[in-house]
């Protein structure tokens, strides 16, 4: 990427490299697939790591004692969304995204080796958390880094379509992760996975993780990022009077301040915290729970109902990037607000279809939910980054982002499944969906459209051909 002048004392636009964009792409989002291949592994394997690595008894105290370590790595998301996230916005966006990918991938790689509690007993779960803790942690800088990075490079008309390569990423990693695990519970059988096969999904991730960290090293800083840089030296140079024409000079400075961001950014921290908790609700509920929620509370097989899920992502896989193009087109509001009234009207009937239990009940079931998530998974990762301004962009989305996730996304296994305990009702899911879609559509209503706009200081980003004309546009006029 390179500025362009515009020669008339306003700020520079930035020309895009097609394939500077394509490598920022390839490298986020395959960090992202690993991301959620680890993820994924570890909720598909619920039920089998709750006998492995917990006293065997009752089986249902097994799987919420799984999903509660599950739900652990949650817990320290934010607080590693609140030292990489700043130091992101502080050294760059690069540098913390290879540490991040390569802690992920030490966390999952350990998890491997672990010894069961019949083995070492107390010793075996103390491991495992910790190692779960190892993974929220590094995750904590992940996804705002990454969706910052690609949203960054992407120019402004074509920012949806290249940030849903985030997503696909996503559900590359949940596809892989399911048919890894499918396979092998179809190869080595239930006694099979449970002495010895469980391991190997965990030991892939670290070839995973060198393949990421290689391709994230030979990237280039993102241009907003080093525009601010360049502002900032400006500002030093010039004592700190004022900030580059059309920036306000703490909007210059890449300080990495947390106590800025929610002194100074509370009310879009509120909205994209709103926005993650009824997309992480519904995403986790559908890519994460339904396999055990199939098998646990309505006897269907754990392969046929990981083979179910499989299609209908790689079905989603197939029409994300046009979701993300579609977006580009009408903005990231319709959008956003067709995937949220599809949860909140469709939730309810997908389970009583899911509920019929034959293969073709449940697979529209969750064909359903999948049109309404991809809706979210197409958009959500180029209207996040754009909430923010670029000196706050990726500590604002990785804590905001983290700390709903934290709360409601990652407790969603552990939430469902403790309130189908104690009310007997297999439609709780349901309801639980709607509740997050419902406060889905009031963070949709109060968002502003973003799409085909320069992100928030930052200049405006542009394809070679668009060049001229832009700079060529009178001051302030909306593109």
């Amino acid at each position: 990427m390179e500025g362009t002048g515009r020669g008339d004392g306003r700020r520079d636009v930035t020309v895009t490299d097609e394939a500077a964009v394509g490598r920022a792409v390839k490298a986020a989002s395959l960090g992202n697939a690993m991301e959620w291949f680890d993820f994924g592994i570890y909720s598909y394997l619920a039920a089998t790591l709750g006998h492995v690595f917990f006293p065997s008894g009752n089986e249902t105290v097994q799987l919420l004692s799984s999903f509660a370590t599950f739900a652990v790595a949650f817990v320290v998301r934010p607080l590693g969304a609140m030292v990489f996230g700043p130091m992101g916005d502080k050294i760059g966006r690069k540098r913390i995204l290879a540490l991040t990918i390569i802690l992920m991938a030490i966390g999952t790689f350990a998890i491997g080796l672990l010894p069961s509690y019949a083995a070492i007993g107390f010793w075996a779960p103390a491991l495992l958390i910790f190692f779960r803790l190892v993974q929220g942690f590094s995750t904590g800088g992940e996804y705002g880094g990454a969706a910052t990075f690609i949203a960054e490079y992407a120019p402004d008309r074509r920012r949806g379509y290249h940030c849903s390569f985030l997503e696909l990423g996503t559900l590359a990693g949940y596809v892989g992760a399911a048919g890894l695990v499918t396979a092998l519970t179809a190869w080595l059988g239930t006694s099979g996975m449970e002495a010895w096969g469980w391991r190997i999904p965990f030991l892939v991730a670290g070839p995973l993780g060198l393949v990421g960290l290689y391709l994230r090293l030979r990237l280039d800083e993102t241009p907003a990022f080093l525009k601010l840089e360049e502002d900032s030296a400006k500002q030093l140079e010039e004592g700190g009077a004022q900030g580059p024409e059309g920036v306000h000079p703490k909007e210059a400075t890449a300080t990495g301040d947390i106590a800025d961001i929610f002194r100074s950014h509370l009310p879009t921290m509120i909205l994209c915290i709103g926005l993650v908790a009824a997309y992480n609700i519904c995403d986790y509920m559908l890519l994460s729970y339904m396999p055990t929620y199939l098998s646990s509370e309505l006897g269907y097989s754990e392969t046929h109902g990981l083979l179910i899920l499989v299609v209908v992502m790689v079905c989603l896989m197939l029409v994300i990037n046009q979701v993300g193009r579609l977006s580009d087109r009408v903005g990231r509001k319709p959008v956003l607000m067709a995937g949220m009234l599809g949860f909140f009207f469709l939730s309810l009937p997908a389970f009583l279809l899911i509920g019929q239990g034959s293969f073709w009940a449940i697979t529209a079931g969750v064909l359903m939910l999948g049109l309404s998530l991809v809706c979210l998974l197409g958009t959500m990762s180029a209207a996040l980054p754009a909430l923010f301004p670029t000196h706050v962009r990726y500590g604002g989305l990785a804590i905001g982002y983290n700390l709903s996730t934290s709360l409601f996304g990652g407790t969603t296994p552990l939430v469902v499944t403790a309130l189908i305990g104690a009310t007997g009702n297999t439609l709780m899911p349901a309801y639980y969906a709607m509740a997050a879609a419902l406060v889905g559509v009031v963070a949709v209503v109060f968002m502003k459209e973003t799409a085909g706009r320069p992100l928030e200081g930052s200049p405006p980003a542009v394809t070679g051909d668009e060049a001229e004309p832009v700079a060529a546009a009178p001051p302030g006029r909306g593109r």
